[in-house]
């Protein structure tokens, strides 16, 4: 921020308190007061953390001022604070003497001055404000505020602010010494503030309190010296006359900075046309370059050395050099007006330059599209610029490039620009359209083995396509052309990326910008299986081979094996993992069990068995000893008795056997009651399970039920009567007690002779 004060004062800056706005001048401190930047004039002295401007003795002068002086030309307000005592065991005739005062003048005090009373100089210039205790017409105590606001001239000879009358430009309270005495040991705590009168912008509206309590609220008009006034030092003096006393005052703060601004001043370029000599510049399009936010402020322009602004800023009219001052106010605060502001114009003649932009050729297409608007041919703002193919052109003003946001060009092509600057100044450029060096991409393909739970799916790591060696290179994966010209829809997970037979695309973008874009070509290599192996059917108590065949990298059989056959297996599901490449593939092969042929029924006529199977794989043998064997199902000429039957299928594996029984048989009954051939007697085969023994007359129907309750026997009665002497049709059949119950059927014809 750009203090008023010289450099040595800033030191006094970084020593504020904290909580005190920063844009203030101050003498405070503790313990020990800081007097950096200001001016110590004897009897005055820096004790503790005040400043003693008497010591409590009789004709004694001390003062302390500001060592730059302060311009408040532009300042609208202004404000300055302090805490002032007056004590002291010096004498109490006249009242003590004589009272301390707070000025601004143009021509402060610089070593002891009599006369002009509380340390003022006779003929001093400026604002006064006097804390009187010596009452001069009385010469007893007192508590008054005098203010002079303009020369202290009187009375002559011997000058004192409490004499002097000036109207408009005099203040001087009643005595305070009932409610607000100013000697004591406490401090008294002063605000003065001033501002500029908005009735009357000469004048100053001087505000002064005491400890918080309003002592007035005045217009004050300038006099004498202080007419046309701008510039003076800001201080403190005290005096003592015939009577002593201490003065001393401390806590001082003066606020009267200016508004801060960004720099001082600004050299724009501007030209002068050249047909009329003369040029147009928009003041107002600087101010934020000396200010952020020039709405939040007032700002008015003048030519330097005039005091009349600027009426039309924003379309000013200049022929050569020419400064500008710009005064910048803050009306929202107390600061003051900021008149250091400089806009300087000195007019040159207006060049643009030849420049050269490059963009990209993406993937390699011939032509990069350039946005013309951004070549530099000129950093001067405000200019307009018009693109034309030839200079021709440009000289004609025919064919305008209207799309120069997006020109498409060829390595190498020109276009030439007509720039005009805000005062209608022109030079012609051309634009060299380079392309970058393009991005070089192979396509390339991608191989994986198929998923075992889907082998029409691979898993790739995409990021191990080499499509370009170049380096410094950043690349995205998209599943479509389209997709990666536009980047939409990304591959976001590279690896494993699942996928069947395809392709995928990759955008290798360079350093600047450019891009390429790649095909991958993703192939699922599919699982290769043994041709070879089988599924396989043995016996149950067999082994076997199996064989996977030759043409594999490796081979891993589920019994640990790694041949390529593995020997002496049984009835099972075993795998075996077949490596062609890079890729194993997984085949199962299942060893089943034979299907064992089962004995389903037999059937028994006289002496001839007939044997049915069922299951397994035909052609069956049939065998009664397990050693000769037919292919017949039928045995004849069987003796009565227990026989056991054997069949096997065509896989030759352990035969089936049942047990089957050939019944005495008879063909032919007498009951007469002789005991012989009276009844069939079935009940030998009384242990078969489910045994049934029925007999049917020639049309079929049933006459007889052998069961254990006549103990599987027949004595030719139907009803309790004798049946007809005639032939009957038995049948008689069981389960054989056998795992498998093999059902045995048992018929034939029967005669039956009764006599009557």
């Amino acid at each position: 921020m750009k203090k008023l004060l010289l450099t040595t004062f800033l030191l006094t800056l970084t020593i504020f308190n904290t909580q005190i706005n920063a844009q203030t001048y101050q003498l405070t401190g503790t313990p020990v007061i800081n007097t950096t930047g200001w001016d110590i004039v004897p009897s005055a002295t820096a004790t503790g953390d005040f400043v003693q401007l008497t010591p409590d003795q009789t004709s004694k002068f001390g003062a302390i001022k500001l060592s730059n002086p302060i311009n408040l030309k532009y300042c609208d307000k202004w404000k300055v604070e302090f805490d002032f005592r007056i004590d002291g065991n010096g004498t109490t005739a006249y009242g003590r003497g004589d009272g301390l005062t707070f000025w601004y003048l143009s021509n402060p005090p610089t070593t002891f001055t009599t006369g002009g009373g509380l340390g003022i100089p006779a003929n001093a210039n400026g604002l006064m404000v006097a804390f009187d205790i010596f009452n001069n017409s009385t010469e007893g105590q007192m508590s008054k505020v005098h203010v002079l606001y303009g020369t202290n001239n009187v009375p002559a000879g011997n000058p004192n602010v409490e004499y002097n009358m000036t109207a408009n430009s005099t203040f001087h309270s009643a005595d305070l010494t009932p409610t607000q005495p100013f000697v004591g040991a406490n401090y008294k705590h002063v605000e003065v503030n001033g501002e500029v009168d908005p009735n009357n912008i000469n004048n100053w509206k001087i505000q002064i309190r005491i400890d918080g309590v309003l002592i007035t609220d005045t217009s004050f008009a300038p006099s004498g010296g202080a007419i046309g006034m701008t510039q003076g030092y800001f201080g403190f003096s005290a005096g003592t006359g015939a009577a002593s006393a201490r003065h001393s005052i401390k806590n001082a703060k003066i606020y009267i900075d200016k508004v801060p601004i960004l720099q001082n001043s600004i050299t724009p370029f501007v030209c002068t046309n050249p047909a009329t000599g003369n040029g147009f510049v928009d003041l107002t399009s600087y101010a934020n370059q000396f200010v952020n936010n020039p709405g939040n402020y007032i700002i008015t322009y003048y030519v330097l050395g005039s005091s009349t602004p600027i009426a039309t800023p924003a379309n000013f009219q200049y022929s050569g050099n020419t400064t500008i001052s710009v005064v910048i106010k803050d009306p929202s605060s107390t600061l003051c007006d900021n008149g250091d502001a400089r806009i300087i114009l000195n007019p040159s003649p207006f060049s643009a330059d030849d420049i050269t932009i490059t963009a990209c050729n993406n993937n390699n297409a011939g032509v990069a599209y350039f946005d013309l608007s951004t070549a530099a041919v000129t950093t001067l703002p405000g200019v307009t610029k018009r693109y034309y193919p030839t200079l021709a052109n440009l000289t004609a003003g025919t064919n305008e490039i209207l799309n120069w946001a997006n020109y498409p060009a060829a390595n190498g092509a020109t276009v030439h620009v007509k720039v005009t600057t805000p005062q209608g100044c022109t030079d012609n450029a051309i634009i060299t359209l380079n392309h970058f060096p393009v991005v070089v991409v192979n396509d390339t393909t991608l191989r994986s083995c198929f998923l075992e739970d889907n082998v029409s799916m691979g898993s790739f790591n995409l990021t191990n396509a080499t499509v370009t060696t170049q380096t410094g290179i950043t690349k995205k994966y998209y599943p479509s052309l389209q997709d990666a010209i536009n980047g939409s829809n990304e591959i976001i997970t590279t690896n494993p990326y699942i996928a069947p037979n395809g392709v995928v695309y990759i955008k290798v973008t360079s350093a600047n910008g450019c891009y390429a874009i790649a095909k991958v070509t993703l192939t699922v290599i599919p699982p290769v299986y043994s041709t070879v192996l089988k599924d396989k059917i043995i016996c149950v108590e067999d082994k076997t081979t199996l064989d996977a065949g030759t043409g594999f990298d490796s081979y891993l059989w589920s019994t640990g094996a790694t041949t390529q056959t593995i020997s002496n297996v049984g009835v099972g599901t075993y795998w075996v993992k077949l490596k062609t490449g890079d890729c194993t593939a997984l085949q199962n092969v299942k060893v089943f069990a034979s299907e064992q042929p089962v004995i389903t029924s037999i059937d028994v006529a006289a002496t001839t068995v007939t044997v049915y199977a069922n299951g397994g794989t035909p052609a069956y043998q049939y065998s009664l000893d397990n050693v000769t064997w037919q292919a017949s199902n039928v045995f004849k000429g069987l003796s009565r008795g227990v026989h056991k039957v054997f069949v096997k299928d065509s896989y030759d594996c352990e035969p089936m056997e049942t047990e089957v029984t050939v019944p005495n048989i008879i063909n032919v009954i007498t009951p007469n009651g002789d005991g012989r051939n009276d009844v069939i007697d079935y009940s030998a085969l009384g242990s078969k399970i489910d045994l049934t023994f029925s007999v049917y007359n020639r049309y079929g129907a049933k006459i007889h039920q052998g069961d254990k309750t006549n103990n599987y026997k027949w004595d030719g009665t139907a009803s309790g009567r004798k049946v007809p002497t005639g032939s009957y049709w038995y049948s008689v059949t069981w389960n054989e007690n056998n795992k498998t119950k093999t059902p045995v059927k048992l018929s034939g014809w029967i005669m039956v002779k009764n006599r009557e």
